[in-house]
């Protein structure tokens, strides 16, 4: 632990030269190599502000960096803070920072490759941090930023989403997915969208024209889709091809391995890139002040069993929305 501030007379507890709480891996690993650790946060930049964190958010992304699966695609420097978006409290701002002030509640969606969101207090650029709409609460906003953005991107700046499309989303009931329907539906799209039985009714209430429970029946069936939407790769992307007209767009993220057929069947296939662009941050708290979408919750658990929620996520039990550590 690094020793106490001597600077009594203006040191707050959030600063730089005082140890703040995390959670870190320190090597690639299996959920044990999270840890707690006592980070230093960096002097604040002109263009920073210092948010008092609340609560964060748990991604699937996170459990592939901690285990090394995105090395080739993202290198990191260990050690790590995991954690993609969460929602806190500014502490003290930057002398450029406009728009923001002390005691503003905040969500916020650090870089991939710095410093998480699973720690006591996070110093982040100004372009990383949006106010939290007012309707939400704090374990809401930690599950909204990544997830919309993700959500926003393929659907606007990837596919262009136009009123009457006909539209496919896999994954329809987890974090990322349960908002792109709710967004594909508002923007008048014809949504389908595949999850398990289980979640069949949930999915449909989210705006979903057609729901096909990918556990019990066979989303092949489906044709001359405008857009599919693969939040899953492997062979679930293999057998989306056949489902596009042909002229149509097929759009995946981060998942597993794909195979681009895309001449094959005369679709046009596109990796969307989901970046920390405040302009989208702020479509997307707007989207929910709008109340056109709500991130769903699956549970909320402290920060300090962050290595179980890793293991609910690899082990497939996650299938509705986001988990979110609370931090005291």
């Amino acid at each position: 632990m690094q020793p106490a501030c001597n600077d009594t007379a203006g040191c707050s507890f959030f600063c730089s030269c005082q140890p703040v709480r995390a959670i870190a891996y320190h090597r690639y690993g299996p959920p044990s190599v999270l840890e707690p650790s006592d980070l230093v946060e960096p002097p604040l930049a002109p263009d920073q502000v210092q948010v008092a964190m609340h609560a964060a958010g748990v991604a699937p992304v996170d459990t592939k960096l901690r285990a090394g699966l995105l090395q080739h695609l993202l290198p990191l420097s260990l050690p790590k803070v995991p954690g993609r978006d969460g929602a806190g409290v500014i502490t003290a701002i930057g002398a450029e920072v406009q728009g923001l002030q002390v005691g503003d509640e905040v969500c916020v969606m650090p870089g991939m490759l710095g410093r998480g969101t699973t720690l006591e207090c996070a110093v982040l650029p100004q372009q990383q941090v949006v106010r939290k709409p007012a309707s939400l609460s704090m374990q809401e906003g930690a599950a909204l930023l990544q997830p919309g953005a993700s959500a926003w991107i393929p659907l606007l700046r990837t596919a262009r989403i136009q009123p009457g499309m006909r539209v496919l989303i896999h994954a329809g009931s987890g974090a990322v997915g349960s908002l792109m329907v709710q967004l594909a539906a508002h923007l008048g799209a014809d949504v389908t969208a595949t999850c398990r039985s289980s979640n069949v009714d949930y999915v449909a209430g989210l705006g979903a024209r057609q729901v096909i429970a990918y556990d019990r029946d066979d989303f092949s069936a489906v044709r001359e889709q405008d857009v599919v939407i693969d939040l899953v790769g492997g062979a679930t992307h293999d057998r989306s091809y056949s489902l596009l007209r042909r002229g149509g767009h097929l759009v995946w993220l981060v998942a597993a391995p794909i195979r681009d057929r895309g001449s094959e069947f005369g679709v046009t296939v596109t990796r969307s890139l989901i970046e920390e662009d405040q302009q989208v941050l702020q479509q997307v708290v707007d989207l929910a002040a709008q109340g056109v979408w709500r991130p769903a919750i699956s549970a909320v658990l402290p920060m300090a069993e962050i290595a179980r929620a890793h293991q609910m996520l690899e082990e497939g039990t996650v299938t509705r929305g986001r988990l979110v550590l609370e931090i005291n």
